[in-house]
């Protein structure tokens, strides 16, 4: 099977490679850009996202991701305003908003939402959600966009995702319970 991936992102094409890995999947980016509608949830953003794109004459099979990082402390902001965010204000940026927030009330999750859009148009929604912590320091140079201030729950050694190898990353992502959903579907509909 041949997935597209709506993605400019590198990273994002990266990640979805590695989880899918061994499936028989092929994942290809299509970096062709669509609206991003200022909506409530991740969801909407997405399938709102997959409208346009079939409404413009893609061809399905195809899957595009929204995600963000939500902070308790800042009221779910950056939420599904990740985007704007980072390319406005950046790690600096949110890091100063945090600025005399303690430890115990740095609290944030990661979520993401993949929109699966299936050879016969059918819409799939598969999440993920990964609780952690923002770092009082940007920290690591892989990952992408607020990887150097997220610490996942469950990192023993307290390393932001851009201070771990994709694997590691894959394992305790947002990005890859959603793609581990979406897996499970894919290893079901080919078995039909």
């Amino acid at each position: 099977m041949r997935l597209r991936l709506l993605t400019g992102n590198p990273g994002k094409l990266a990640e979805l490679q590695a989880a899918l890995d061994g499936l028989g999947v092929e994942v290809v980016q299509d970096d062709r850009g669509y609206p991003e509608i200022q909506a409530d949830t991740l969801e909407e953003v997405a399938e709102a996202g997959a409208g346009h794109l079939l409404a413009t004459g893609i061809e399905p099979p195809f899957v595009l991701e929204d995600s963000g990082l939500f902070v308790d402390a800042l009221e779910g902001f950056p939420g599904v305003y990740s985007r704007y965010a980072l390319d406005t204000i950046g790690n600096e940026g949110l890091l100063r908003l945090l600025a005399g927030v303690p430890e115990p009330e740095r609290t944030a999750s990661f979520r993401a939402d993949l929109c699966y859009i299936d050879a016969d148009r059918g819409v799939h929604h598969f999440a993920g959600a990964c609780p952690g912590r923002i770092a009082e320091a940007a920290r690591g140079s892989g990952g992408f966009g607020f990887d150097p201030v997220f610490v996942p729950d469950g990192e023993p050694s307290g390393r932001t995702f851009a201070e771990m190898d994709l694997a590691a990353k894959n394992r305790l992502s947002h990005r890859g319970q959603a793609v581990e959903a979406m897996k499970a579907y894919l290893g079901k509909a080919a078995n039909r």
